[in-house]
């Protein structure tokens, strides 16, 4: 079935990919994808869980079984995109003995195992996001691949920004002037920092795409909430969380680059000062050590206050030196619905008109999650995304594949996009080494 057409290839899906995107099969357009049937039984494990494995988990079993539908899945079944659908089991009693067959991962490895020496002129692949997995899949011979279709480079990831250096003409036209035509090509919402070539400091500018030019922004400008940038970055960062246009944005930095910070600030001042929204919705993934929200003592209120811990922390820095009228602590700001603090599981299904949203930790989403957390934006909202790619406590993401950077590189040249990559930590001496060195 695999090499019907020519040069077609067979991929043996492992089941974290299509927890991972449970529409992932048709992504192998023109090709094979088999599904081991242990990959179904571990679809059947998971569909009860109420976290996001369980719903992809659900969704995927649709998918299937809407499949199954169109004829014989152990034969194969012709789906979108021209992909032949067919789910295996392992028959063949001669299999390595040095992998064990008591766990499902092993079963899942050994069924594609099975399909490579049914077919050893074909080319078979072995898809998983688990890097183990795939370590263990080439020991056998196997050619493992993890799945590619969602993937950034990281490293090539957009900065927000680029640093130019002009002419002494040029850098005092734009200082005195407020703008400089610019000839170079940038997406929307980009900035540019523009350093005189004989040397000193640099000064930040937004291009404009309609009037092909880069407006001066002043570094100095009131404080946000009672909070100042101390960096350009952040500068650039209050730019776009202050800009009511700007309808998305993503702060991508490590540990003390002040990305959560900013983000509370400037959703207190546009909702408190400015009044262009009605609240400040703030949120993060529950998924310390992997363990659910349940496992605690309490109420939810009780049980978040464990896991929201770092955003109280932000809020506290902001009320000791933000004084407003009949705020004086985060419980104020709760009580009178100012701020809203929510675990992300119990945002799924809701429509969000009119709020601040703030995502935080959102590296440790899959794209699939972040299609959803931004899609709950009602009229009027603002979504922000904060994040470190290069802490992630997710087994199955890295900083090439989660949903942040993913988003990053999928929505830039979009008007209502705006990102900026934090580097300089404000936070001490000794957070910015740790950063660092560890």
């Amino acid at each position: 079935m695999s090499q019907e057409r020519s040069g077609a290839k067979t991929f043996v899906i492992d089941t974290n990919v299509l927890i991972h995107r449970p529409d992932a099969i048709l992504s192998f357009k023109e090709n094979e994808v088999v599904v081991p049937l242990w990959v179904l039984e571990e679809l059947d494990r998971l569909k009860g869980y109420s976290d996001e494995r369980g719903r992809n988990a659900r969704s995927a079993i649709r998918f299937l079984d809407e499949a199954g539908r169109r004829g014989s899945l152990s034969q194969g079944v012709k789906i979108e995109n021209n992909v032949t659908l067919r789910v295996s089991i392992t028959k063949s009693r001669e299999m390595p003995t040095d992998l064990l067959e008591d766990r499902a991962d092993n079963k899942i490895i050994l069924s594609a195992y099975e399909i490579q020496q049914n077919n050893p002129e074909g080319q078979v692949f072995f898809v998983s996001k688990d890097i183990n997995a795939r370590v263990k899949a080439t020991t056998l011979g196997l050619k493992a691949v993890d799945y590619e279709k969602q993937k950034v480079n990281i490293d090539k990831l957009y900065a927000g920004f680029t640093q130019v250096d002009v002419s002494t003409d040029n850098y005092h036209v734009v200082k005195e002037h407020g703008s400089l035509t610019w000839t170079e090509s940038c997406p929307p919402n980009h900035f540019v920092l523009l350093r005189e070539k004989s040397g000193g400091d640099s000064i930040v500018t937004r291009y404009d795409p309609a009037s092909k030019s880069v407006t001066y922004i002043d570094h100095k400008m009131p404080a946000v909430a009672g909070i100042r940038s101390l960096n350009q970055e952040q500068r650039i960062a209050f730019e776009l969380l202050l800009d009511k246009e700007v309808d998305l944005v993503t702060l991508v930095g490590k540990a003390g680059t002040g990305k959560t910070l900013l983000a509370i600030a400037a959703g207190l001042q546009m909702t408190l000062e400015d009044r262009a929204y009605h609240r400040v919705l703030v949120s993060r993934p529950v998924i310390p050590l992997g363990k659910d929200i349940g496992y605690l003592p309490g109420a939810k209120g009780e049980k978040l206050s464990h896991w929201m811990q770092p955003l109280f922390d932000n809020l506290e820095l902001i009320l000791s030196s933000y004084k407003k009228q009949n705020i004086k602590s985060i419980d104020q700001l709760i009580n009178n619905r100012v701020i809203e603090i929510e675990a992300l599981s119990y945002i799924r299904g809701r429509s969000l008109p009119g709020q601040f949203i703030i995502i935080d930790e959102a590296q440790n989403l899959s794209p699939h999650e972040i299609k959803t957390i931004v899609s709950r934006a009602g009229e009027g909202s603002k979504v922000v995304l904060t994040g470190d790619p290069f802490q992630i406590d997710s087994p199955y993401l890295d900083a090439n594949s989660n949903g942040l950077t993913y988003l990053v590189e999928t929505f830039k040249g979009q008007d209502l996009f705006g990102h900026v990559t934090l580097h300089r930590s404000e936070r001490s001496r000794l957070a910015e080494l740790a950063a660092e060195l560890l």
